[in-house]
């Protein structure tokens, strides 16, 4: 069981829009803003740290805070009453934790944990839909991400039901790598099995395929993705289903 919801560390109020202070911006969206913007949000932000399998929201949580996901990574789990969940989505640099709010929506209706320890620009909730009618770029590229991410759970349902654990675990490890810009994923087997739906064995043994044959590196807490082309190759292909969306839709959004 994920452990109990706990506020952020809150590091140091109303972050600059800048590299400097030690709170250099890596989220897409807020860099893709305007600056007539990014002022009027910068103001209403907080810079906090995520540590790992910190809780953000449990389902039928009132989201009183919506994260700008700075680095790290976010799972969305959907979690059933008898308390097994399965991840949906992966939220990284590119995206928000909070999507309900943009619709003006109030309440989770999923979990969302900090995956690989990070940092997020956090907004108060109340705050942050005030905000959001002032300003119509960071109102559309929400919108867009929402897409995404409802995209993704859709794909990500299909590949559960259909794909292979070694395939899903190739898939999964590409999208996180992706997030997080780094081929260096830090995560136990147990949790990887949680992320995927599966029993523990079955994620030892699909990620023992992907070693032996020279793709990635399995340590104790660690992934390295040794061979990225290969990997992509023995990966489902939900992974390219996803990339071709999402870059198709970037392509109509210019």
């Amino acid at each position: 069981m994920a452990n109990k919801p706990r506020p952020p560390t809150k590091l140091s109020p109303n972050p600059p829009f800048s590299d400097g202070d030690g709170n250099q911006v890596h989220n897409t969206i807020l860099l893709g803003l305007p600056h007539k913007e990014s002022q009027t949000l910068k103001s209403k932000l907080e810079f906090v740290r995520l540590k790992t399998h910190q809780v953000l929201h449990e389902p039928g949580d009132t989201l009183k805070s919506g994260y700008f996901c700075n680095t790290g990574l976010v799972s969305i789990l959907t979690v059933f009453p008898d308390g097994k969940c399965v991840e949906v989505g992966l939220v990284g640099k590119e995206g928000f934790v909070g999507v309900p709010l943009v619709a003006g929506l109030r309440s989770a209706p999923t979990r969302a944990i900090a995956q690989i320890e990070g940092t997020a620009f956090r907004v108060d909730g109340e705050t942050f839909m005030a905000v959001l009618r002032q300003c119509p770029k960071l109102e559309r590229q929400l919108q867009q991400f929402s897409q995404s991410l409802a995209m993704q759970a859709t794909q990500i349902a299909a590949c559960n039901r259909l794909h292979e654990v070694d395939e899903r675990l190739a898939r999964w490890l590409l999208m996180s790598a992706d997030r997080i810009g780094s081929n260096s994923v830090p995560l136990t087997q147990e949790f990887l099995a949680q992320m995927l739906g599966t029993r523990r064995a079955s994620v030892t043994v699909a990620a023992g395929i992907l070693q032996r044959a020279g793709l990635i590196a399995h340590t104790r807490g660690d992934v390295e993705i040794i061979d990225r082309k290969k990997l992509e190759e023995v990966a489902c292909e939900c992974y390219g289903i996803m990339q071709k969306r999402i870059t198709e839709w970037q392509a109509d959004s210019q």
